[in-house]
């Protein structure tokens, strides 16, 4: 292990956690937050030295192979969950630093679980830092570096397979750090257009900001009380429109930049992707029209079916209803929803439209087999023959996946809650998405756990950002091993 390589990441992400810890401390000093903005320059003061006293070195080229790519990963990133979370507890506003890492992790991995009942009571400086954590997260904080840092040799594409959702990472322009530099060029500039449309449509400025933050990174976290429900009906369609649009995967609007039309509506993710919106939408306004919603009209069922699939398969977790109150088939097809999640290379989480496109591929694939069992079928997507490295790699995946979920599962049992609010906590942390069912519905909050459950929710939150193996290597003995 090269841990001299990993020490100097860790320096660049308190650097990055330094700068952006900033503007919410300016923020809390112009709202004379008196017991709020002295810890954010007594972290700054701390945390930006010792970066700095971590990166003045530049490391020679050493070993960085997969182990210190998925280390780094995983390390920078409960790094930046611990130190996020101090703002929050040194000023006392959440005494207790379990529920501000959950609080922190839930920001930086585009969770939007919350242990909060009185969120408004945080004030607006935490608030917005609260927020500002989710667009940290979407894209990634490690590729952001890789964007400033120039480097050469592997460390670069290393990084990104491991911090990169879906099953595979391709570079958009021969050089990654170009690639990173042109993800975040894109994910500015939408954030950018959605936060004035959304300034345009009535929403403050302020909540047009932090709300921006949550949409943009799928993550899910609001200002309010009431989450998304006081905003006016022009606003929620807006929302909605960009949470579709920021689980799309960034290739395709990489294609579209670039006048590729024709390539940007041949992927097959963001076919599928559209097409399970389409089916959904339908099925789920019908479904609440006749058992929910009658009064209220057709339009308002597709109304808030629109808004809440688009949360639940985008993974943001916003909510404008309870959707726990729906009829038990929609309640299951929330659930699935869930599971399916974003396009790989989008800011959303669950398990990705093109893994389960892969899967349901080879599953095809062996049928086929079984009846013709001397043929040759590749498996292909958008017209490119998948590697078998890939398709082991979903496959591993799916194994890994079950495995932590019902060991997961099992250990917040003992809490002694209900099946329902279990699996939906599980399902909500593991994929990202932010409310559960029951105890954990849309109206409610994760504050009922015990502090080891929320530790057990936490590392779900991580493992689910970080595709699993970020995390599960960290708790790999080998990993530390000097020697392969």
């Amino acid at each position: 292990m090269n841990f001299r390589i990993i020490a100097y990441f860790m320096g660049w992400i308190l650097e990055v956690e330094a700068a952006s810890m900033v503007i919410p401390m300016i923020l809390s000093i112009a709202l004379g937050e008196s017991d709020v903005w002295p810890w954010f320059l007594l972290l700054i003061l701390i945390i930006a030295p010792l970066g700095f006293f971590l990166t003045r070195k530049r490391f020679r080229k050493g070993n960085f192979y997969v182990r210190e790519g998925y280390a780094a990963t995983g390390l920078g990133w409960l790094l930046l969950s611990a130190v996020g979370a101090l703002p929050f507890f040194l000023s006392r506003r959440m005494p207790d630093y379990i529920d501000c890492l959950f609080e922190t992790a839930s920001g930086f991995t585009t969770t939007g679980s919350s242990v909060l009942s009185d969120i408004e009571a945080l004030g607006k400086g935490l608030l917005f830092w609260r927020s500002f954590t989710h667009w940290l997260g979407g894209m990634g904080v490690l590729v952001l570096i890789l964007a400033i840092l120039p480097m050469s040799g592997g460390y670069h594409m290393q990084l990104m397979k491991a911090e990169s959702p879906g099953p595979s990472v391709s570079k958009l322009v021969p050089r990654v750090m170009d690639t990173a530099k042109t993800l975040y060029l894109i994910y500015i500039v939408l954030t950018v257009t959605m936060i004035l449309l959304y300034w345009i449509s009535g929403m403050p400025l302020y909540d047009a900001v932090c709300i921006g933050f949550g949409t943009a990174g799928t993550g899910g976290f609001g200002v309010r009380n009431s989450g998304m429900a006081d905003y006016s009906r022009a606003s929620q369609i807006l929302i909605t429109i960009f949470m579709y649009l920021f689980g799309v995967n960034f290739n395709f609007y990489y294609l579209l930049s670039r006048r590729k039309f024709k390539d940007a509506f041949k992927m097959e993710e963001v076919r599928v992707y559209v097409g399970i919106i389409l089916v959904n939408i339908i099925i789920v306004t019908l479904v609440t029209w006749r058992f929910s919603y009658r009064d209220e009209g057709l339009l308002y069922s597709l109304h808030h079916s629109a808004f809440t699939i688009g949360s639940l398969m985008s993974t943001t977790g916003f909510a404008t209803v309870d959707f726990d109150a729906w009829p038990e088939i929609a309640r299951l097809m929330m659930i699935l929803l869930m599971f399916t999640g974003a396009c790989a290379g989008s800011t959303g989480g669950g398990l990705k439209v093109s893994r389960l496109l892969l899967l349901f591929k080879e599953a095809r694939k062996e049928l086929h087999m079984l009846i013709h069992p001397q043929s040759v079928r590749p498996i292909k997507l958008e017209g490119k023959v998948v590697e078998h490295s890939v398709m082991r790699s979903a496959s591993n995946y799916i194994i890994i996946y079950i495995m932590i979920f019902v060991a997961a599962f099992l250990i917040i049992s003992i809490d002694g809650y209900d099946f329902t609010t279990n699996f939906s906590a599980v399902a909500a942390t593991f994929n990202n998405i932010g409310p559960g069912l029951g105890k954990v519905g849309p109206t409610l909050n994760y504050s009922i756990y015990s502090p080891a459950s929320k530790l057990v929710l936490t590392f779900c939150m991580l493992a689910g950002r970080l595709e699993l193996l970020p995390m599960v290597m960290l708790l790999y003995p080998k990993t530390w091993t000097k020697h392969y």
